[in-house]
């Protein structure tokens, strides 16, 4: 696959960890605080989801691997840090395995067949993580846990990204 999604994904790594110092920057007990009337209950739970689109799309779905994810097994943010090295693996293995991005192919899902390329299943999960991330922010306000001013969880800018391919 070209390197324009591998830079892309760069990108997202770094917004991501804007959001897991956030996370550990929280008092003990907010991350896995679950409320009934929080999308997928906790913080945490939102990330394993996150984690888990990932796997399912790229992992499972793409490389043809079978990952499994348990979101009660995972305690705190240190733990989901690994749970993400994993995921960054198996997007590593992508963008050395996709080697036709654009071509479309079958994929079934639940009762329907979808038309996707490689390039779509590489895509799908980082905009889905991006959604979510907008409700973990939400739910830390809602908890009393804004995130603090400064640079925001958006995608990091071209110069902050410290990227080999990117020369930096």
């Amino acid at each position: 696959m070209n390197d324009d999604l591998r830079t892309l994904y760069s990108w997202v790594k770094f917004s991501r960890e804007r959001l897991f110092a956030w996370a550990e920057s929280l008092p003990d007990g907010v991350y896995t605080q679950e409320r009934p009337d929080f999308a997928y209950g906790s913080l945490r739970n939102v990330q394993a989801h996150i984690a888990g689109c990932y796997l399912v799309w790229v992992a499972r779905r793409g490389l043809k691997d079978t990952p499994h994810l348990d979101s009660e097994a995972i305690p705190d943010v240190a733990t989901m840090r690994e749970v993400f090295a994993g995921v960054d693996a198996v997007m590593e293995r992508a963008f050395d395995a996709f080697t036709t991005p654009d071509d479309l192919f079958d994929l079934a899902f639940r009762d329907e067949v979808l038309q996707v390329t490689q390039r779509w299943l590489v895509m799908h999960p980082i905009t889905h993580e991006f959604h979510h991330k907008g409700q973990m922010l939400t739910m830390g306000r809602v908890l009393g846990h804004p995130y603090p001013a400064g640079p925001d969880t958006d995608l990091g800018l071209p110069g902050e990204v410290m990227a080999p391919h990117l020369g930096g």
